[in-house]
Parts: C-alpha cells; sequence; structure tokens
C-alpha cells in the first residue's frame, strides 16, 4: 500500500477477510506532524467557541447540532492559510479536540437547566465539576473497548456519522476528483434543506394523509406512515447501510403500526386519563401516545438491551482491566498487545485505571460537598456503574445509527438515583438537585463516551495514533466543561430558564420527572418492562436488540428515510456484475451522502442562527411569518402549502434519490 495515497483503501468500508489487516491511509511505519501547537490549539479553540454556540442553539432550538462535521471543514479550510498546509493527522487532532463542544454541551443542557427550572441552588463551579468529572469518566470507560469497535468489529459496523467526517478530511487532502462528489453533495443538501425548512417550499414530514385511505386508517386507528423528506436523512441512511436500517426501522414499526393502534383501542374502554398521561387517550392523537406511552416502552429496549450489551462485552472489559493490573504489578507494558504499532497505542491500562480512581474520588468529594457521607457513597456507585453499563449503549448506538439515545438513558438514571435516593431516606428539594446531578455526570459520560468513539474510528481509518486521540481530548473537555457553565449562567440571565423564552426541552422532561418522583408518584415500571421483554425476544431472535430498541425509541419519520437510504445504497451496490464497478459506484454514493450529512449539517446551523436572530420570517414562503406584539411568530400555512406540500415534497424527494441513484452509476 502506497504511503502517499490519498484515497481510503477499497477494505475500509468492509469486512476483512481470513488473515486480511486493514492498511490506514497513512500506514503505522509512515511518521508525519500530528500533535503540533498548531493543532492543539486549533483545537482547544473549536472547543471553546463551539462550546458557547452549541450552547445557545441547543438552549433555544431544541437540539444540539452536530459540530465533528464543521469543525472538520474548518480544519482543512485553515490549513491553506499556512506556508505549510495542515497534514491531515493534524486535522483529525483538531477535529477529536474541537468535537468536546457538542458532548458537553449535550450531557449539560439536558440536565443543568433543570435546576435553574425547579429553583435549586447551583454555580458555575458546580456545573464544572459535573462535565468535567463526567468527561473523563466517558473517555476512561470507552478507551479499553476501543480496539473491539474500531477494529474487531470493522466492516460490521457503519459508523455513519465517522464516514461523513473522514470522507471531508480525506477529500479535503486529496481535493480534485475526489472532492467533487462530496462538495456536491453538500450544495445539493444545502439548497434543498434550506428550500424544505428556510423557504418552507414544501413540507418536511410526508405523512400520506393525502391519500384518503391512509387519511381514514389514521382517524379510526391512529396508524399514520411517516417520511422526513430530508437529504440528510437519507444520506445518512445510506452510509448505514440496508441491514441496520431494515432492524432500526422494524423497531419503529412495531411501535407506530403495533403499540400505539393497540393503546388507542385500549384507551376507549377509559374514559379517565391514564398515568402518565394527563388527557384520556381517547383524546390523543398518535403523537401524544408515542410520546406519553411507547417512548418509554423503547426506553426499556434500549436500557434491557444495554445490559445485554455488558454481558456481551464483559469479557473484553474483565480482560482489558485485568492486563492493566497485571501492567501495575509487573511493570510491564500491554499484556500481548502489540503498543509498538503506532496505530494500535493506547494510553497505558495503569493510566487509565490511575484515572478512574482519580476521577471516583473527584466524584466522591463533589458529592460529599453538596449532600453528606452517606449520599455521597451512593451518587458515586450510581454515576460509576450506571456509566459502565450505558458507555456499550452509546459507542453502540453511535457506531449503528449516528445517534446517541442519551436522554432515554439519563431519564433512566434520574428515575434510578431517585428510587433509591427515597429509599436511602433523601427527598425533596435537596434530593432533587442530587439526583439532578448525578444525571449530569452520567449524562455527560454518555455523551462523550458516544462522541469520542466516533473520533476514534476516524482515527482508525486514517492512520491517527489513538493515544494521541486519548490523551488531548481531556484537554478539549477540561476547556469545553469551564467554558459550558459559562454559557449557561450567561444563558439564564439573558433569557432566563424559568421563564420558557428557551425550549430546553430535554432539560424541562427532567425537570417534571424529577417532581413527580419526589413527590412519590408512580414510575412506569409496566411500560419499561414490556421494553425490556421486546429486547430480550430480539436478542433471542438473533436481531440486535439496541438497533431495534432505537428504532421503538425514535419517531418513526425519522427512520423511515433511512431504510429509504439503505435500499438506495443495496440498489448502488448490486446495479452491475462487475463486482469491482458496482464497489467504486457505492464508494461514489457513499462520497455524495456524506456531503448530503455534512450540508445538512451545515444548513441546520444557519437555519438555526436565522430563527434566534428572527430573520426566517424574510425567507418562508410556505408558512408566512406575521407580527404579532412587536414578534415575529408563524402566521396561517399558505392555501398551497396545506393541499399540496406533501404532494411537493415527495416529489422533490424522489428526485433526490433519483440524482444519488444516476450521479452513483457514473462512476467508471
Amino acid at each position: 500500500m502506497e504511503a502517499n495515497k490519498k484515497t481510503l483503501p477499497p477494505e475500509a468500508y468492509r469486512q476483512l477477510g481470513p488473515g486480511e489487516r486493514y492498511i490506514p491511509l497513512v500506514p503505522a511505519e509512515q511518521i508525519i506532524p500530528e500533535v503540533t501547537s498548531r493543532s492543539v490549539l486549533w483545537g482547544l479553540f473549536m472547543a471553546l467557541f463551539f462550546t458557547f454556540s452549541m450552547a445557545y442553539l441547543g438552549l433555544k432550538v431544541g437540539t444540539v447540532p452536530e459540530a465533528a462535521i464543521p469543525i472538520a471543514i474548518l480544519a482543512v479550510g485553515l490549513g491553506y492559510t499556512y506556508s505549510r498546509k495542515n497534514t491531515i493527522l493534524e486535522n483529525v487532532i483538531i477535529q477529536s479536540i474541537g468535537a468536546a463542544s457538542g458532548a458537553l454541551v449535550a450531557g449539560a443542557i439536558f440536565t443543568i437547566p433543570a435546576l435553574f427550572i425547579i429553583g435549586l441552588p447551583i454555580d458555575i463551579f458546580k456545573i464544572f465539576l459535573s462535565t468535567f468529572l463526567g468527561g473523563c469518566l466517558g473517555i476512561l470507560f470507552l478507551i479499553p473497548l476501543r480496539r473491539y469497535f474500531v477494529s474487531e468489529m470493522h466492516g460490521k459496523l457503519p459508523f455513519p456519522e465517522a464516514t461523513a467526517t473522514t470522507e471531508i478530511l480525506v477529500s479535503g487532502e486529496a481535493g480534485g476528483a475526489q472532492a467533487r462528489p462530496l462538495i456536491l453533495g453538500v450544495i445539493i443538501a444545502s439548497i434543498y434543506e434550506f428550500l424544505a425548512i428556510g423557504v418552507r417550499l414544501w413540507n418536511e414530514v410526508i405523512t400520506f394523509r393525502f391519500l384518503p385511505f391512509l387519511n381514514n386508517l389514521a382517524e379510526k386507528s391512529r396508524l399514520v406512515l411517516k417520511i422526513d423528506a430530508l437529504s440528510a436523512f437519507l444520506g445518512l441512511g445510506y452510509v448505514i447501510g440496508l441491514r441496520y436500517n431494515a432492524i432500526i426501522v422494524a423497531g419503529g414499526l412495531l411501535s407506530h403500526f403495533g403499540f400505539i393502534p393497540i393503546i388507542w383501542f385500549l384507551g376507549q374502554h377509559f374514559p379517565e386519563a391514564i398515568y402518565p398521561g394527563k388527557i384520556p387517550i381517547s383524546q390523543m392523537d398518535e403523537v401524544q401516545i408515542f410520546s406519553t406511552y411507547v417512548r418509554n416502552i423503547g426506553i426499556g429496549a434500549i436500557f434491557m438491551a444495554g445490559v445485554i450489551g455488558i454481558i456481551k462485552s464483559m469479557p473484553i472489559m474483565v480482560k482489558s482491566f485485568s492486563l492493566g493490573f497485571r501492567e501495575i504489578l509487573k511493570g510491564k507494558q500491554g499484556g500481548g498487545v502489540n503498543q509498538a504499532i503506532r496505530t494500535d497505542r493506547d494510553l497505558k491500562m495503569s493510566t487509565i485505571i490511575a484515572g478512574l480512581i482519580l476521577t471516583s474520588i473527584g466524584i466522591f468529594l463533589y458529592f460529599l460537598w453538596i449532600s453528606n457521607l452517606k449520599f455521597s457513597l451512593i451518587g458515586l456507585i450510581i454515576c460509576l456503574l450506571l456509566s459502565f453499563l450505558f458507555t456499550t449503549v452509546a459507542a453502540n448506538a453511535i457506531a449503528i445509527v449516528g445517534t446517541n439515545p442519551v436522554s432515554g438513558m439519563t431519564l433512566i438514571t434520574i428515575i434510578l438515583s431517585s428510587v433509591i435516593l427515597i429509599g436511602a431516606g433523601l427527598s425533596g428539594k435537596e434530593g432533587m438537585g442530587v439526583a439532578l446531578l448525578i444525571g449530569a455526570v452520567v449524562c455527560t459520560a454518555l455523551s462523550v463516551s458516544g462522541s469520542f468513539i466516533t473520533d476514534l474510528k476516524i482515527g482508525y481509518w486514517i492512520g491517527a495514533t489513538p493515544r494521541n486521540q486519548e490523551r488531548f481530548k481531556f484537554s478539549g473537555i477540561l476547556v469545553s466543561a469551564l467554558t459550558v457553565g459559562v454559557a449557561i449562567f450567561i444563558l439564564d440571565k439573558a433569557f432566563s430558564f424559568q421563564s420558557g423564552a428557551l425550549a430546553a426541552p430535554q432539560a424541562n422532561l427532567m425537570a417534571a420527572v424529577i417532581r413527580s418522583l419526589m413527590s412519590r408518584e408512580p414510575v412506569t415500571w409496566l411500560l419499561y418492562g414490556i421494553g425490556a421483554a421486546v429486547a430480550v425476544v430480539a436478542e433471542i431472535s438473533q436481531i440486535p436488540p439496541l438497533a431495534f430498541g432505537l428504532g421503538m425509541y425514535l419517531p418513526l419519520h425519522l427512520t423511515t428515510p433511512l431504510l429509504v437510504g439503505g435500499f438506495l445504497s443495496h440498489l448502488v451496490k448490486t446495479s452491475s456484475k462487475d463486482k469491482e464497478l458496482s464497489e467504486k459506484r457505492h464508494y461514489q454514493g457513499m462520497l455524495i451522502s456524506s456531503g448530503f450529512i455534512a450540508g445538512g449539517a451545515l444548513m441546520g446551523i444557519v437555519l438555526a442562527v436565522l430563527k434566534l436572530t428572527n430573520l426566517d420570517h424574510y425567507v418562508s414562503l410556505g408558512i408566512p411569518m406575521i407580527l404579532k406584539n412587536g414578534k415575529w411568530v408563524d402566521g396561517a400555512p399558505a392555501g398551497w402549502f396545506n393541499q399540496y406540500g406533501e404532494i411537493i415534497s415527495l416529489i422533490a424527494f424522489i428526485i433526490l434519490i433519483a440524482f444519488v441513484y444516476w450521479q452513483s452509476k457514473k462512476a467508471k
């Protein structure tokens, strides 16, 4: 394999044969600049800048836009401002450090604002400690699993977000013809999503209710087929592939075509509201039934999938940590693992174990500061146990579908913490505060571990040194943890979380849950148990339970376009009897689809900024904005938008699919 090749090798996205070894873009024996003052300082700046911007966008819009992709694009662009262009490994370090921002923000804004909403005491130092300690925990628990996820599972897990980011870095290195399909994908996706979401020329979500048969089905049984017709989801589905998408959508179909109609039917016999619902089921639409009841079933499935995953990966974890203890006792390195190979060199296990001990002491002292010895021990045990348990879930979810169900796992954490703390005699506002801060530590740990597995897979494909990514990730976590508390306090002063001016949907959910739990309201154990049983049946049936559980947990309109992208990927891959030609066509489609993901991420940030600055009313056509009480708000949709918006969306989506297919077939 040439050391100066500019494209990923053919075996990058497929399983390796017996005795076959993956050789990355930058082989292990090739030494080029990687950790430099340039890469570290720019990475830290990205972490600082994107922590502020992502916290603002995430709390105002209700979701954290993806930071890894725009950071990768900026890293490539920055290289051209120097007389010596950045090496691709320097760009990997910039991306890896900078991506800590999105992970920390997601961990913080899902939980910390709930303390403000409830009116509990909180300060910047507490936010720093909960996010920094949680971030360290996420990194340290993930490192022993690196080889399993990025090497042993090579070609078996799609890693959609890592694929898109890697293609950006590789195309930026190669330039020319190699970059054209990806750039074309970015341009097409940006225009498409601007017209769909910004200009609102057509509906984003197609419900097919313009067909009388499906409309009657929706009215009578709450059975609604939906698809989010955006380019980013199509590209994501293409990268994931048909198999996992089929499993994910199967879980979604069980939730939406199975559980929702059943609950709707049974609910007709109960005129009163059924907990946790606030209104009778007979008055609910399919969205309310899903969010109130069915999503809890999905959370139960994800939890049980995590238990199954940790049981299956336990031998790997035990082996890794036993090697670490052997290393400490005997003063030897590696324990049979060839640490001499640059691209397979991790932090020493003695360092990881020492880091876990120090982090555990820090968590214990943190909870001792806000509570007493008894509850400090309980908080420490919960943080360690659930972070350890869910690390595999977070990494697996990111590797499969590019989405980390961290809000669901955090909800489980807060419920379990509250039940345990109440049983131990702690309730009221102090109990709420301790439970939410436990949730903040665990949420940040899981968000960071999910994000970091993406960085490590990018490094594996390109040929970075894992040890460098691991040790400098801590610096990104430190900067982001120092920044996110300041950002949250500034946003609270400017908007006030209690006023509702900031959406913060996850934090509001956590606040509502913790209030009800500390008021000793019942927990929906039955719904969680049904989900857990489904996960067990899936495992027995040799269906990946986490992929199936994710499908149950995610709204159907987010998973159906993934299946369309998976079918498209399959069609391109089988478009010729010439295997080599089919692989080239599929790779061309991979570049375009990666561009779709990148374009969607970038346009998501642009549109969020337009919304924050109230400029979106200037570009909206489908749903005009009107001025009320000095504020621009959504007006009534234009008549054509109501009547034909979904039909136009379906036509546009079909054209987009055809574009990917024909562009892919141009590969020679």
